[in-house]
């Protein structure tokens, strides 16, 4: 439905949303600072004459566009922070704030909705129902969709169902990647400290050496993947960081290891820290040392609702063709979209970005995309919900 006129709008508006984009790209900002870039999203949206509200859980952005009759609601996620990360990318609109840098797509998601608001807005006479353009702060680190559900941006009217993209370095420019059913994972954060008793690293039969503990608790914990679930069940738990000790000839007091544990399944979530656990009291128990532990539940796993990925499929069919619509693996990535994704049905999927026979790291100084990938993005989330809202 309105096909060839989404197309249109969506290349009337290009050259603004890659405007945009850029701006945004040069003057990122961190989660739960993202003051200016609020700031420029509600500009957009009034200017279009949209309704906007501003202030949502901090620095939330929430525009409501009215069809023509009344109809299904259908929620629009971009997120829009940027990293602690000092870009190195040579490109002509490089971040000019030292440290901070949109290494995600965080700027693309943003402007890829506001191209999406443009064109729906101009089509809003065609189509029934109510779209929220959510435009959500936070991502990166706190769960600004948590934030924003919690003041009330599903109600008022009713969310029906809820979509969102992400672009993806992993796939190729011109594609898009959906799944029904799991997508990402969650996100768990780990913190361990591993005490003994310190002392001359020539003499470690009167230490209790938290080193060795780190070292025998790091391997045990790989063979809870490798042998204490079921393989067909994918997780992943990796320590990220072991620090500890002052020099060369001096086994330390303590040491510490930070990490993150990746699930699909509630079972898993709790399953994995448990055995956790008992591996740490055994390295313990044998070594004489103690530990503390503790867990950091992020976002829940991002399940894609099986009706919603449907319409995503279709849509994109629609946009690009279908040999550019590739069924994705999952994602051990979080994305807290998932709190989305629990209240309602609904889809996340991937937008390529890496030029052929390439791939683009995501959260890297030199993370780079073309603007023009902002075309696929947009076109794909206002045909899907058009398409939702004339769905019977």
């Amino acid at each position: 439905m309105l096909s060839e006129e989404i197309t249109r709008c969506v290349e009337k508006y290009y050259n603004r949303g890659s405007e945009i984009r850029r701006r945004l790209h040069q003057y990122p900002e961190l989660s739960e600072q993202e003051v200016e870039t609020a700031g420029l999203v509600a500009g957009v949206l009034r200017e279009f004459g949209i309704e906007t509200t501003c202030g949502i859980a901090g620095h939330g952005v929430l525009g409501i566009i009215q069809g023509s009759k009344p109809g299904k609601t259908v929620l629009l996620r971009a997120d829009m922070d940027a990293l602690a990360i000092d870009e190195a990318a040579d490109i002509p609109f490089k971040s000019k704030r030292p440290g901070v840098m949109h290494a995600c797509g965080h700027d693309g998601h943003t402007a890829g909705l506001l191209m999406a608001g443009m064109a729906l807005n101009e089509l809003k006479d065609k189509f029934p129902g109510t779209i929220k353009l959510l435009f959500q702060p936070a991502e990166e680190t706190v769960g600004g969709a948590e934030r924003m559900i919690a003041a009330g941006v599903m109600e008022n009217p009713k969310v029906d169902a809820a979509f969102g993209c992400h672009l993806w370095g992993q796939a190729e420019e011109g594609t898009v990647l959906v799944k029904s059913g799991p997508f990402m994972a969650s996100p768990d954060e780990f913190y361990i400290k591993l005490s003994g008793e310190g002392g001359h690293a020539a003499m470690p039969h009167l230490t209790a050496d938290p080193a060795l503990m780190t070292a025998q608790a790091i391997i045990q914990f790989q063979s809870i993947i490798s042998r204490r679930k079921n393989p067909l069940e994918p997780a992943a738990l990796s320590v990220c960081v072991v620090r500890g000790g002052s020099t060369f000839n001096v086994i330390p007091e303590s040491m510490e290891m930070l990490g993150t544990i990746r699930t699909f399944s509630k079972e898993l979530r709790d399953f994995i820290p448990q055995e956790m656990e008992k591996v740490l009291k055994a390295v313990t128990l044998m070594s004489g040392g103690n530990y503390n532990f503790k867990v950091s539940r992020l976002f829940p796993p991002l399940i894609n609702d099986v009706y919603a990925a449907d319409f995503v499929r279709k849509a994109a069919e629609k946009t690009l063709g279908k040999e550019f619509v590739i069924e994705a693996e999952p994602s051990m990535g979080g994305d807290d979209f998932a709190y989305f994704a629990e209240k309602v049905p609904s889809s996340y999927f991937f937008v390529g970005i890496a030029p052929k026979g390439s791939r683009v790291v995501h959260h890297s100084p030199y993370f780079q995309w073309d603007d023009r990938i902002l075309r696929i993005s947009s076109a794909c989330l206002c045909q899907t919900a058009v398409d939702f809202l004339y769905a019977v």
